[in-house]
């Protein structure tokens, strides 16, 4: 199972390391799940994105809204806010820059819009946050949302980038977040991959270092991530805990080429 998070999820990480496929993905399977399971109560997402059942507001059958919140706006390669109308079309409103129409302009603009699933405390947010410490460093201005003990810090790793390699290489590039921002990195998110030539292999070298990396910062696994219809999970088996399938949703064919 996924583990238990709070009502804001914040991912973070590296330049490049896949936290905008990741928060892309994870809404489009939560949302996909919510709509085939909304009458199971052991659904893995529906449990991830629900308090304990004692404490919780929401039923399976009444399951929160979800959003996802773009603060990509420092540097950005990929963007959540680029898939906009897939999750919309699945029920997940995407809030990002005040330039709407101009996905692709790196304007450092955001809209005051955002904050509204921040304020809302009925709605689920994945928020996207820009890469390494200066890209989570718009992270700070809306600060008052993540102090009341509703929002959780995950950092997104993958030990095939460059300068994410080592455990020491990914804890030291998630402390320069924690120190910029204030903020714990309470989960590590493995998603070491090499797109289209990804191996089983390579994530399960990935997902031993991850641990490692868990180790040093005192963190927990989140998950370990597989691209999907490439990696088939039946070789992932030694990996106990959660694996988490991730889409290529923000990667255009001609990149693979």
């Amino acid at each position: 199972m996924l583990p238990h998070t709070k009502r804001i999820l914040i991912v973070c990480g590296h330049y490049g390391s896949g936290k905008s496929e990741f928060s892309v993905s994870l809404a489009a399977e939560w949302a996909k799940a919510n709509a085939d399971n909304t009458s199971n109560e052991n659904s893995a997402f529906l449990q991830l994105f629900s308090e304990k059942k004692r404490a919780s507001p929401y039923s399976a059958s009444a399951s929160p809204p979800l959003a996802v919140v773009d603060l990509d706006i420092v540097n950005p390669y990929f963007r959540s806010r680029e898939r906009e109308a897939l999750l919309a079309s699945l029920g997940v409103p995407v809030y990002a820059s005040m330039y709407k129409g101009h996905i692709n302009a790196e304007i450092p603009a955001l809209g005051a819009e955002v904050r509204a699933p921040l304020e809302n405390p009925d709605t689920r947010v994945i928020l996207d946050a820009g890469g390494n410490d200066a890209g989570a460093n718009v992270l700070n201005q809306f600060r008052k949302y993540f102090t009341d003990g509703t929002s959780t810090m995950a950092c997104v790793v993958n030990f095939s980038r460059f300068e994410t390699q080592t455990p020491g290489e990914s804890a030291r590039q998630a402390r320069a977040i924690e120190s910029k921002t204030g903020l714990r990195c309470e989960y590590i998110i493995n998603n070491t991959h090499l797109l289209r030539e990804t191996t089983a292999a390579g994530i399960l070298k990935g997902h031993a270092l991850a641990l490692e990396t868990c180790e040093i910062l005192g963190a927990q696994l989140f998950c370990t991530t597989y691209p999907a219809g490439i990696v088939p999970p039946e070789e992932l088996t030694e990996i106990e805990e959660y694996l988490f399938p991730v889409g290529l949703y923000l990667r255009e064919t001609w990149h693979d080429r």
